[in-house]
């Protein structure tokens, strides 16, 4: 059996090993299945849709109009033959018993690496990248409770996913099921995926978005929750990074009026949109991805993927090197579909439910003095909850607290307790952690053997391949009785031990090397019309020389004290008047050893 990657001896041969893994993923990974999307009567893209991003998501290919828009089918990574909805086995194991045996948290796992910033932030990426809707109360998937179990409905009802055509039978491959977002990185958790949710949104003045006088976001007709793209799964982290990057476009919408008085209100707007979007997609791929992936190998690779091998300064000062993707980075070479026409996937929304980053207890400090000021449990600062807390706190305050603290491991046993009695913001009340297991059995994502032979990786042959931790062994063999081939995807890859410096799993990263690439491969703004013609000089080098210390201070320049120093906004923050841990040893120090707390050997 050849090596996986990380184990390859040298950098050198650990990175072409991560080409070459790429390379496969994108000619044997990529499935469309059929009515994913409408067909077109129009030949050509209006104006507006040539220079700049529409609200649906339509004409990001011009050839190709619907593809990744709004309302668009999910693909896949794995052959539509193997996305069944097994029926008969949608409750087995028992979800629920699942949920309370093998993922609740039982004392709070840090990632150490991240902070809960981190947490947040992935978060706000998943607003924009997608959502399957509400579901109608009527239709639900219905789970009894065993006896003792103590959550407050039985039994628990989860809302079935509502296809776009037709209906989950068994034995047969899943339905489609469409993305109520766009698939494009578009920024649409701050503008919204519509015209009408975008028009809520917007000014109408000089390009911008609302923001309050205070700063702040206004509050939507949703109780405790801001006036903003995405008003699902909201909470304290989530509407800090709102409230920053709405600032931001409107930063961005100043600089382009002073540079471009003639543009009008839609110029100045749609030209926010492509900066701000594109530098969410930088800071996410070279910032937020190379502090919770610290392998040396994935620092080179990941900012590889925006600047080629050749680095940022010479990209900067000497520009691109032909379309040689290695050489001189995705970003501003042309666009390629690869195998299939682009849209986020199944498999994607799957290894992206890393709800174990979030916190259940939360402390709060003083950015003036440092001194404690309270303590918040999650439900506190979630909901309809969110916006009364956070106005009663300062923006200074918040920042300095949720930088200051560790995200969650993403393991077995350390799923947030908040999370597994959950009441939304419309009254339903679920446990995240059971429906995380429901709906990749719905959804047809497969279990966790037969996933990683899809992707060419080794299947277990029994449960104790899966962890070295033998406790997690026991227990996992336990709820499926002995079987590996019933282990649910996200179990795997929760009791996985993950290489030296990862955040997550292997098993989870192979569709991470697949999708970052290909969310910046298939876009057009990211692509061929990466260009100062299409951004504007302004916008060009806004993206270009910024990064997310750059847009927390200005907006925030009272947290120059704790940030002013720090490598890495997306690592914990030193207390205030702590000097920063610094120096790239002391970096992969942390990294390397960050997930001792684990009890591998147990």
């Amino acid at each position: 059996m050849s090596p996986q990657w990380y184990q390859n001896p040298s950098l050198i041969l650990q990175l072409k090993a991560l080409s070459n893994e790429r390379d496969a993923l994108r000619e044997h990974n990529l499935f469309e299945a059929e009515n994913i999307r409408p067909e077109s009567d129009e030949h050509q893209a209006p104006a507006e849709a040539q220079r700049a991003r529409t609200p649906e998501g339509t004409w990001n290919d011009l050839d190709d109009p619907y593809m990744g828009a709004k309302g668009t089918g999910f693909g896949r990574n794995v052959p539509i033959s193997k996305t069944i909805t097994d029926t008969k086995r949608l409750l087995d194991p028992d979800p629920r018993v699942i949920s309370n045996k093998l993922m609740a948290r039982d004392e709070f796992k840090p990632a150490g690496i991240v902070n809960a910033l981190a947490a947040a932030w992935l978060q706000f990426e998943n607003h924009n990248w997608f959502f399957h809707g509400d579901g109608v109360a009527d239709k639900t998937i219905d789970i009894p409770l065993q006896e003792g179990d103590d959550f407050p409905e039985d039994p628990m009802r989860i809302r079935c996913t509502i296809p776009l055509h037709g209906e989950i039978a068994h034995g047969c491959p899943a339905p489609v099921f469409g993305n109520q977002e766009t698939h494009w990185w578009d920024g649409s958790q701050i503008y919204g995926s519509g015209a009408e949710r975008q028009s809520e949104v917007r000014t109408f003045v000089d390009g911008k978005v609302k923001v309050g006088d205070d700063g702040r976001l206004p509050r939507s007709h949703v109780p405790g929750v801001d006036l903003t793209g995405m008003r699902e799964n909201w909470w304290l982290g989530v509407g800090l990074l709102h409230t920053l990057f709405a600032r931001e476009h409107n930063a961005v919408c100043d600089a382009l009026k002073k540079n471009y008085p003639s543009f009008d209100d839609q110029r100045l707007f749609e030209i926010g949109v492509l900066v701000v979007s594109a530098l969410i997609a930088k800071i996410h791929t070279v910032e937020w991805t190379t502090c919770v992936l610290r392998h040396p190998a994935l620092q080179i690779g990941m900012n590889a993927n925006w600047y080629g091998a050749l680095g940022e300064q010479f990209r900067n000062n000497i520009g691109r090197i032909g379309d040689n993707e290695a050489l001189s980075g995705i970003i501003g070479s042309n666009a390629d579909q690869h195998s299939a026409p682009f849209s986020l996937t199944e498999e994607f929304v799957s290894v992206y439910r890393m709800h174990p980053l979030i916190p259940d207890d939360w402390d709060f400090y003083s950015l003036a003095s440092g001194e404690h000021l309270e303590h918040r449990e999650f439900t506190e600062l979630q909901g309809r909850f969110t916006r009364d807390f956070m106005d009663r706190m300062d923006m200074g305050d918040l920042w300095y607290s949720i930088g200051l603290a560790s995200a969650g491991a993403v393991c077995l046993h350390n799923y947030p307790n908040a999370l597994r009695n959950l009441t939304r913001v419309d009254g339903q009340i679920t446990d995240l952690a059971t429906l995380d297991i429901v709906r990749d059995r719905e959804r047809g994502v497969p279990r966790y053997n037969d996933f990683r032979e899809a992707l060419r990786m080794p299947r277990r042959k029994k449960i104790s391949d899966i962890t070295p931790n033998k406790q997690w062994a026991r227990e996992i063999n336990e709820v499926y009785n002995g079987d590996v081939d019933a282990v649910d995807l996200q179990i795997g890859m929760q009791a996985e031990k993950p290489p030296k410096g990862f955040g997550f799993s292997d098993t989870a990263f192979r569709i991470f090397i697949l999708m970052a690439s290909r969310r910046l491969k298939s876009d057009r703004f990211f692509t061929n019309d990466f260009t100062p013609e299409t951004y504007t000089k302004a916008g060009f080098d806004w993206v270009n020389n910024t990064t997310m210390k750059d847009v927390l201070l200005r907006h925030y320049p009272e947290l120059g004290p704790v940030v002013g120093d720090v490598d890495r906004v997306f690592a914990p923050w030193p207390a205030l008047g702590t000097p920063p841990q610094s120096g790239q040893n002391a970096v992969f120090r942390l990294a390397n050893t960050a997930r001792a707390y684990v009890p591998w050997d147990i």
